[in-house]
């Protein structure tokens, strides 16, 4: 089994857009999560969630990862963009959609995944 920091890794770089956030999709737990992905939402992304609550480890982990204290967090082809704020700022000057389309292509799927992390292995 994948170690923690593995598992975040793989999804931040096999997953085109990846949001680290507090809650689902379905059940957002944040004010800041929700911002996050509605602006990506709005632009079209094709978008993978991760609930950061389960586990404080996993928000550890994360920010050893990006550098990024907060969350939520967003990644497009393993690129950090930011949180809710910065997401939300190119989604209003048309770069995030511009972002998207190069890193995408403009006919891409807009699906939604949830993504668990397997933490019942981790050390």
């Amino acid at each position: 089994m994948k170690e923690l920091r593995e598992q975040i890794e793989d999804v931040i770089e096999q997953e085109p857009v990846a949001v680290f956030m507090k809650g689902t999709p379905q059940m957002i737990m944040c004010g800041n999560s929700h911002r996050a992905l509605s602006a990506l939402h709005a632009a079209g992304a094709p978008v993978t969630t991760v609930d950061v609550l389960p586990d404080p480890r996993i928000r550890q982990e994360l920010s050893a990862v990006s550098g990024w204290p907060t969350i939520p967090q967003v990644f497009v082809k393993g690129e950090l963009i930011g949180g809710a704020d910065i997401t939300e700022e190119l989604l209003e000057s048309g770069a995030l959609q511009q972002k998207l389309d190069q890193a995408l292509g403009t006919d891409r799927a807009r699906e939604v995944k949830v993504v668990a992390l397997d933490l019942e292995r981790v050390a």
